[in-house]
Formats: C-alpha cells, sequence, structure tokens
C-alpha cells in the first residue's frame, strides 16, 4: 500500500488538454470577478469594525495589510500551480502531483472546510442582512424562521422566539446552487452583475465618507497594549491579523475553475493575483475611513459600515450598504460551493470518491450531482447552525491549504525543475517558505478549540480514505 503515489505533471497537463467534458468558458475578467466575488464579504462589512474596536485600533489597516502579504505570497505560488496544472482539484491536485495521494486526501478533505463551511458561514451572514432588509421595505420574515433551530430570537416588533430553522439561508443555497446546475458561463454572468453592485457600494462609501474624516480618531494609531495580547499593541495588531485573514478567504477558489477557463496558463494567475491585490487595496482604505470617521473603541458593532455612513452624514446610504452586504454575501457563496463540487468532482474522477459523483450533466456540462450534494448538505447546515459555529473551522482549513501548496510548490521545483512554466512563483525560494510560515503562524494563533475540531475532522476523512479510497484510487488500480 503506496500512501504517496503520486500522479505526474506530464500526465495530469494532458489530461487537463484532453477532457473537454467540462464547458471552457471563462476568461481573464471572469476569473478576476470570481476572485473579487469570493473575498469581498463578511470581511469589508463586519470583521473592520470588529477588529479596529477589540484587537488593532487604527492600526488594524496594518492587520489587513499583514493578512494581505501572507495571501498574496500563497497567492504566488497557487498561481504558478493553476497555469502549470489547469485542473479543477485546487490544492488537492496540487498536492497529489508533488507530496503524494495520503496528503492530497488530507488537503482535499480539508477544503471541505474552507469551502462548505465557508458557504455556511456565509449563509447565516446573508440571512441576517435580508432578513433586516426586507424589513426596511416592509416585509417581515417570520422570526422563527430566521435563525438557527434552539436558539432565541429577536423579533423585528421587540419580542423574542425560539427559531426552527434559518428559512432564508436554506433560499439562497437553494438559488445558488440550481445557478451552477445551469452553467458555469451564467454563473459567472450573475457573478460579474453581483460585483459590480457590491465594489460600486464599497466605492460610493469610500468616496462620501472620506470626506468626514476627523484625524484625531487615528491617535494613538496603535494603543497601548492592555495587558492581554489579543487587545491593542503590536501583539493586538497582529492578532486581528489572524482574524481578518477570514477576509481574505477565497481567492483560492478561483483556482477551481482551472478546466472552465479559455486559457489558463494566462488567464489563472491574472484571476488570482489581480482579484487578491484589488481586495486588499480596498480593505485597506475602507478600515482607515471607518477609524477615521469614528472612534474605534465605537466600532464594534454588527453593522460597522452603516455607522460609519451615518456618522459621515450618508444617512441615505444605509439600505445601499446592506443592499452591497447581501449582493457581497451571495457572490461569496456561490463561489464556495463551485469550489467545493470541483474538488470532489476531481476527488471523484482520482476514484477516491464513488464514481457517481462524476457525472457531468449532458446539456449544461456541469458537475451536477456534486453540485446538488453540495448544496443539500450546505442548506442543512446552514438552516441549523449558528455562526460561531459554523466558522470556527474555516480560516485553519484554508491556512492548511495554503501551507501545503507553498511548500509544494517548493517539492515541484526541486523535483522537475524543467518544467516549462508560463507563470513562475517570482524570488521562489523566498516567498514560498514566506509563504508557508505565515500561514503556520496563523494557524498557530489560531484557539486550541480549533484545533480539536480539525483533528475530529481528519479523523473522520482517514476513516472514508482506508475504507474506500486507498483502495479504489485509480493510481492503485494500476
Amino acid at each position: 500500500m503506496n500512501l504517496f503515489r503520486r500522479k505526474s505533471v506530464t500526465e495530469l497537463q494532458t489530461e487537463a488538454l484532453t477532457d473537454h467534458s467540462l464547458k471552457r468558458a471563462l476568461g481573464a475578467m471572469n476569473l478576476t470577478m470570481l476572485g473579487i466575488g469570493a473575498i469581498i464579504g463578511t470581511g469589508i462589512f463586519v470583521l473592520t469594525g470588529t477588529v479596529a474596536a477589540v484587537n488593532a485600533g487604527p492600526a488594524v489597516v496594518l492587520s489587513f495589510a499583514i493578512a494581505g502579504v501572507a495571501s498574496i505570497f500563497a497567492a504566488l505560488c497557487y498561481a504558478e500551480f493553476a497555469s502549470l496544472v489547469p485542473m479543477a482539484g485546487s490544492a488537492y491536485t496540487y498536492g497529489y502531483a508533488t507530496l503524494g495521494e495520503f496528503i492530497a486526501w488530507i488537503i482535499g478533505w480539508d477544503l471541505v472546510l474552507e469551502y462548505a463551511l465557508g458557504a455556511v458561514t456565509v449563509a447565516i451572514g446573508w440571512s441576517g442582512y435580508v432578513v433586516s432588509f426586507l424589513h426596511d421595505v416592509g416585509v417581515d420574515v417570520p422570526c422563527a424562521l430566521a435563525g438557527a433551530r434552539g436558539t432565541v430570537v429577536q423579533c423585528m416588533d421587540g419580542t423574542q422566539a425560539t427559531a426552527l430553522f434559518n428559512l432564508p439561508a436554506v433560499v439562497i443555497i437553494a438559488l445558488v446552487t440550481t445557478l451552477l446546475v445551469v452553467g458555469i458561463k451564467e454563473s459567472a454572468n450573475v457573478n460579474n452583475v453581483i460585483v459590480f453592485i457590491k465594489v460600486g457600494v464599497v466605492l460610493l462609501f469610500i468616496l462620501f465618507a472620506a470626506q468626514a474624516i476627523n484625524a484625531d480618531n487615528w491617535k494613538p494609531f496603535i494603543p497601548e497594549n492592555t495587558g492581554d495580547p489579543q487587545h491593542y499593541g503590536f501583539s493586538g495588531v497582529m492578532a486581528g491579523a489572524a482574524v481578518v485573514f477570514f477576509a481574505y478567504i477565497g481567492f483560492d477558489a478561483v483556482s477551481t475553475a482551472a478546466q472552465e477557463s479559455k486559457n489558463p496558463q494566462r488567464d489563472m494567475p491574472i484571476g488570482i493575483i489581480g482579484s487578491l491585490l484589488i481586495c486588499t487595496v480596498l480593505y485597506i482604505i475602507v478600515s482607515a475611513i471607518a477609524t477615521g470617521v469614528v472612534p474605534y473603541k465605537e466600532l464594534n458593532v454588527p453593522d460597522p459600515i452603516a455607522v460609519v455612513a451615518d456618522r459621515a452624514g450618508m444617512g441615505w446610504m444605509a439600505s445601499l450598504i446592506k443592499m452591497g452586504a447581501i449582493a457581497g454575501l451571495s457572490s461569496v457563496i456561490l463561489v464556495m460551493l463551485l469550489g467545493q463540487s470541483r474538488v470532489f468532482w476531481t476527488m471523484s474522477k482520482d476514484g477516491l470518491l464513488p464514481p457517481v459523483v462524476s457525472r457531468i450533466h449532458p446539456k449544461f456540462q456541469t458537475p451536477w450531482i456534486t453540485s446538488i450534494v453540495t448544496g443539500v448538505g450546505v442548506a442543512i447546515f446552514s438552516a441549523l447552525l449558528t455562526v460561531r459555529e459554523a466558522a470556527s473551522l474555516v480560516s485553519i482549513g484554508t491556512l492548511l491549504a495554503f501551507v501545503i501548496v507553498s511548500i509544494g510548490i517548493l517539492v515541484l521545483r526541486v523535483r522537475e525543475p524543467n518544467l516549462p512554466r508560463t507563470f513562475k512563483t517570482p524570488i521562489v525560494w523566498f516567498v514560498a517558505p514566506a509563504g508557508a510560515l505565515s500561514a503556520g503562524w496563523l494557524m498557530i494563533s489560531l484557539p486550541w478549540g480549533t484545533w480539536e475540531r480539525l483533528l475530529i475532522w481528519f479523523g473522520i476523512g482517514l476513516v472514508i480514505y482506508f475504507a474506500y479510497g486507498v483502495r479504489r484510487s485509480k493510481l492503485a488500480q494500476r
């Protein structure tokens, strides 16, 4: 039993060229929009205020910059892999080509945490914004159908009720799943419209709120530490970076669309790096404006951007901000579900999951079985879980993927240095270790409870692998 058998890069490249089961319909613009669609969401509309108030003060801009740099290291490694091995499996496939099947299974199982639970977390947040927006226009969702089962929900009339399940979260998952089954081009077009809306809202906020900045609110830029390493000082800035890293989750999902890209060798690096750079700049500008308009200690609220807009005399923009948040979260859900279904599809084609998972719809040319299975699973959990329960594992899953991809690119440079690479990670012997170390450091910053749940999840994955995948793998049949 060879747990570390590998698929050769040449074999993967041949497969990518000859496998036309998925429709190649995406260009560089579509891929960049997918990346922006995945990245801009909870981070800009919620975490900006929370991290400023609790961890970093006005230096939240440094927290976003540090998390962005850590992500860029990994993004450069992803870009080389995605152009070299343009397959739908993302980090799972890259691990298969460099570190072997067992590591590939671990990373594939790990990606479930990032994509599926990421979609669950965002769907719950989407539900809250939609319920609030509908109330503004005179439509009230029954509060018993607007929260995790068994939780006490605050109704719009001031009363409280015990929730049965989160209906809006189920509705958005069902709509997005249907869209993904219908076609990748249709999904990309809808995502493009959503991205234009939410980026437009962010730019409007920047344009008008910047006029209300009071530079005194930025003093002190790094508040003195209170004795708790998480609370202000430089240690608070770093703790904030670990938290806002969640805001950058999603750019790697662009790589799962590699087999649906028209020219992946050229377009994948543009989509991955371009979307990350655009979002990093927007995050830094928005966080600087937010702490310049409102004293940072007043930003620990569920809707900090709306609070800043109101303080800046932009009360007219409150509904627009909610629309931007709804749009932003919708596109995150779309890209997360797209990524998860493509990873499962690739694992099934490799024999590690049942073959039914890799069936392609004869008309739509999409992995419809895995899209529906993923959608149903995510809908169930988003209906029953709270945000805290769902979000705890998302960041650690992504960080582990970053560590493995960063190490994998070095392994491939040593093992096959002469492969023709249309995109090469610059200063790879600095960038790749920096990507692995920064992601590893952020993992260590997460609480032990998150590690415990990760180990339990991996335990379940190992049972499935040794009971099914290890013997049914296509490499094992050779």
